[in-house]
């Protein structure tokens, strides 16, 4: 582990919407340190953009695809990348 800054995206499908989803995966980020949104999609997944340290966004993609996240995640479909430092704090947004 280093202490890079990195971006994780996500899109996490299942049942995600109405189960308290995104205020659970803020209380998380908050818990963490992260910064960046997480919205609900029409389609009924929801949008992750998190940034913060490695080990601390590995430790919120673990999170998000253990039972311990609320409702059922099926799949956590995500991509890391360098981050860009765009974000103040961590916020449910849409």
């Amino acid at each position: 582990m280093t202490d890079e800054t990195l971006r994780l995206t996500a899109r996490i499908t299942g049942v995600v919407q109405g189960v308290g989803f995104r205020y659970w995966t803020a209380r998380k980020a908050d818990e963490l340190l992260l910064t960046g949104t997480v919205r609900n999609s029409a389609d009924g997944s929801v949008q992750l953009v998190a940034e913060g340290l490695e080990q601390d966004i590995e430790v919120m993609l673990g999170w998000l695809k253990s039972a311990r996240a609320p409702g059922r995640v099926d799949l956590v479909d995500h991509e890391l990348s360098k981050a860009t430092g765009e974000f103040d704090d961590f916020r449910i947004v849409g």
